[in-house]
């Protein structure tokens, strides 16, 4: 039997198993599923990086047109559309963009073919367990590989990421559902290396769903959360044999600013050494909130030098074209 019939029988299975429940009359999650289109202007701070079109996945979280997504995908855009069921492009209005979490929220201006779904929790779903990925297009089955933190080259950090495998097409805004129906997690990455041991098995990583209720109210209000920004400072390192070498600098970032060039290696947070991302990202918020001086220790050319970044808030220095 062929993989490409295996997963069409299990997806088969997954979904009559959720319709054949007591509570078959509630909706089938897949019809939450939806598309997002984005449009980024050439100028915008994530237009080299990331792309000025993007498209991805979304969730139709209520009956007024809320879709959650993974926010890169709408990142400094200016215009979005959302694709329903029907096919048909909706335009929709950015609501909010969190960086904490990673997520994105807009709302379509006209109806959506579509149900939202219910919210599940990640406590619910241990290693091992069957997972449903869906985006548009296409649904498939998954595994729960893991449950732990994530460090990203961007400042960001996931407490407990979910990871899953094997992989999915179309990750970006990806729903990830349980076998009761419920919404648990939204898609961000592809990952090399999902059971975290160098055994280099490829699959996804979401981010929790967990993670929104306690900002939604902030999002709906006031486009993010109220909750103090951590402090950025505008590097993006890569962590190469036990080392952090600066791949990337943002331009006019705090790190800018500071004379940190690409190729500088990050030693250590004032005299903490730091030779992983997830170490360095933990001292920088340890310090404080957006503002707080980073004090760091610079290799540049085989000098080291003691370097004081003024950190910000990233916010402040995205091109943010708000329609909320």
């Amino acid at each position: 039997m062929s993989a490409r019939i295996l997963s069409t029988i299990l997806i088969i299975v997954f979904v009559l198993g959720l319709v054949d429940r007591p509570r078959a009359a509630e909706p089938n999650p897949l019809r939450a599923v939806v598309g997002i289109q984005a449009s980024i202007p050439s100028d915008a701070r994530t237009a080299g990086s990331l792309g000025t079109e993007r498209r991805g996945g979304g969730v139709l979280i209520d009956g007024a047109g809320l879709v959650l997504t993974i926010g890169y995908l709408i990142l400094e855009a200016e215009s979005v559309a959302v694709e329903d069921a029907a096919g048909r492009r909706i335009p929709a209005e950015i609501v909010a963009y969190d960086h904490e979490t990673g997520f994105g929220l807009v709302r379509a201006l006209g109806p959506v073919d579509g149900q939202p779904v219910r919210l599940g929790a990640f406590g619910s779903i241990s290693p091992g367990h069957a997972l449903l990925a869906a985006g548009p297009g296409f649904a498939r089955p998954t595994v729960l590989i893991d449950r732990r933190p994530f460090a990203g080259g961007w400042e960001y950090l996931l407490e407990a990421a979910l990871y899953t495998s094997p992989p999915i097409p179309n990750f970006g805004g990806a729903a990830l559902f349980d076998t009761e129906g419920q919404l648990v997690g939204i898609g961000s990455l592809l990952i090399g290396d999902v059971s975290g041991d160098g055994a280099g098995i490829p699959g996804n990583l979401f981010v929790p769903i967990d993670l929104l209720a306690p900002i939604l109210g902030d999002l709906l209000a006031f486009g993010r959360s109220t909750t103090p920004a951590h402090p950025w400072i505008g590097l993006y390192p890569n962590e190469v044999d036990g080392a952090l070498v600066v791949g990337r600098v943002s331009p006019g970032g705090p790190a800018a600013a500071a004379g940190i060039r690409v190729g500088d290696i990050i030693l250590g947070v004032a005299d903490e050494p730091v030779r992983a991302m997830e170490v360095l990202w933990r001292r920088l918020r340890a310090l404080g909130h957006a503002g707080v001086d980073i004090p760091l220790k610079v290799m540049s050319d085989g000098i080291v030098r003691d370097v004081t970044v003024m950190s910000r808030d990233r916010h402040d220095w995205l091109k943010l074209r708000r329609s909320y």
